[in-house]
């Protein structure tokens, strides 16, 4: 079973950071006989996004296991000369068709991935201003550029729930991967011993001029599936999909077991797990009538499937007999059985808080230590050599209350004070 589960993954967390945008550049025109070429700082470039793109040749998120890391690249910082930044490339993750995209805090579904699709899950940053868009009649020098903005990042639970327009439900070894490989050609490993299967297999059903569906061989289902026992918790979150089941059971009784307590064994697991698939069609499929039918367990199963509403077919998967006329009869079903199910997204991203404006002073040693969230979003902008900057700079700090929690704090002119990586004597 552990041999299984490091060959199929269908469910793991990710963390994923856009890149930043590079930051505009200060520059000033510099030519020989110009004496007043004025600024051009050139714009940074765009940061790389995280893009979500499906591998339809893909089946398991196995490529997860050993990295869950994902960090695009920066945008370039602006040159001189009005020379932008180079545009980060986007990074590109490839899923298979069928992965559900979660936030990992809240389990609210962001995006699913069906066949063909495409997402940005994390937007680059923008590049920030180079200063020739600062120069003004009245500031003919800017000596100030805007930095880049930070790129998205987020945590996401990626679930993979398998696009199976058929799903193939019942206790190990009653067949479902023999009548997997007998219509399909799909060719799932086949022996006689419970659990042979333990990844959920895809294949393709023609039914003739073109036309078909995928059926899915549901492996690990047993009681106490959907409390977790055996392996099936780890795949029912696969029948979530699948339009229609057809319900594999063993008529002929080849490991003493009852196909009808078996039917409604694995039904109840189902049910347990997701109430809804009540409302999902059922056909049974009697296995096994090569190795002998017995009139009695045949006419049971009839007035069961009779009462339940289930259609009923009984087939040889190893010989084959009865199979085209199941794959005719899920055909003609699925013509009028709602399409597959799709996951609209739940999840809405938040309002960004407007910054944290509480200024807290701390005396280490004599240095008065500030900080705010607001006034480290200010010091990333401002260009300290630029004296209208500063100037800019000083006004906030009047504003956002940190003179006055410099003074509260026992602050004198003379001392130092330092705020994010910056100090200063205290002058007012």
């Amino acid at each position: 079973m552990q041999k299984g589960k490091l060959m199929f993954i269908d469910k793991v967390d990710i963390y994923i950071k856009a890149g930043d945008g590079g930051n505009g550049a200060v520059s000033f025109h510099r030519e020989k006989y110009v004496s007043h070429g004025g600024p051009d700082g050139g714009d940074g470039g765009h940061g790389g996004s995280i893009v979500f793109r499906v591998d339809s040749g893909d089946n398991t998120l196995l490529k997860f296991k050993y990295r869950r890391k994902f960090v695009a690249q920066n945008g370039e910082d602006g040159k001189p000369g009005k020379f932008h930044g180079k545009t980060a490339a986007d990074t590109v993750i490839m899923l298979p068709p069928g992965t559900v995209i979660r936030d990992k805090q809240t389990g609210k579904v962001i995006f699913d991935m069906g066949a063909d699709r495409e997402f940005v899950a994390a937007k680059g940053g923008r590049g920030g201003w180079g200063n020739s868009h600062f120069a003004t009649p009245t500031r003919q020098i800017p000596r100030f550029a805007k930095a880049g903005t930070k790129g998205d990042e987020r945590e996401l639970t990626l679930e993979l729930k398998m696009l199976a327009d058929v799903g193939l439900i019942g206790f190990p070894n009653v067949g479902k991967s023999s009548l997997l490989s007998a219509v399909s050609a799909a060719r799932p490993k086949i022996a006689n011993y419970h659990f042979t299967t333990l990844s959920p297999m895809l294949g393709v059903v023609s039914t003739g001029e073109g036309s078909g569906f995928v059926m899915a061989d549901i492996p690990g289902l047993i009681e106490g599936a959907g409390d977790g026992v055996g392996l099936g918790h780890d795949f029912l979150r696969h029948v979530d999909r699948c339009r229609l089941f057809v319900h594999v059971v063993d008529a002929a009784g080849s490991e003493g077991r009852d196909p009808i307590e078996d039917i409604r064994i694995i039904n109840n697991e189902l049910f347990k797990y997701n109430p809804e698939l009540k409302e999902r069609r059922q056909i049974v499929a009697a296995n096994k009538i090569d190795l002998g039918l017995d009139d009695e367990i045949k006419a049971r199963l009839e007035a069961y499937c009779r009462e339940a509403g289930y259609d009923l077919v009984f087939i040889s998967a190893a010989s084959t007999e009865g199979t085209k006329q199941l794959i005719r009869l899920v055909s003609e079903r699925l013509k009028d059985t709602p399409p597959m199910k799709e996951y609209e997204p739940e999840y809405v991203e938040e309002e960004k808080k407007p910054l944290d404006r509480t200024v807290k002073v701390t005396n280490i040693n004599g240095v008065y230590n500030v900080e705010c969230e607001a006034l480290e979003a200010l010091v990333e902008k401002v260009n300290f050599d630029d004296d209208e900057s500063f100037n800019f700079f000083q006004r906030n700090l009047k504003t956002l209350g940190v003179i006055d929690a410099l003074e509260k704090a026992g602050v004198n002119d003379g001392d130092t004070v330092s705020l994010y990586g910056l100090e200063f004597d205290f002058w007012y």
